[in-house]
């Protein structure tokens, strides 16, 4: 469980930055996203905010295996935006962020700590 409450720390960290600064984490990582899409980030952000929130406060396998299949269904979701230039940063940034997360949580899932 500590690790399983720590990487969900780091997602809950992730999310506030999205939700509180979208612009300045845009402008850091996609600078060509388009300023008034700027919300998009922004309700990202609030999902992992909720979604890490409660993987932090009941970590059991169950919570964890739905958080996993909300990031492997984010990833993929980011896959047709690839195809917009305006976007692609954004979208391979965020679908890898997902992805990778997803990884993770299948693995502190399996491991008991």
């Amino acid at each position: 469980m500590i690790l399983t409450r720590l990487f969900a720390t780091l997602g809950l960290a992730w999310g506030a930055a999205l939700l509180s600064r979208p612009r300045q984490v845009l402008d850091a990582l996609a600078p060509e996203f388009p300023a008034d899409r700027a919300w998009l980030a922004r309700v990202l952000g609030a999902r992992q905010v909720a979604q890490y929130a409660v993987v932090l406060v009941a970590p059991t396998p169950a919570v964890v295996r739905v958080a996993s299949a909300v990031e492997l269904a984010h990833a993929a979701s980011m896959v047709p935006v690839l195809r917009l230039p305006r976007y692609r940063r954004a979208a391979s940034i965020s679908g890898a962020v997902a992805a990778a997360s997803a990884v993770v949580l299948a693995v502190v899932r399996s491991v008991r700590d």
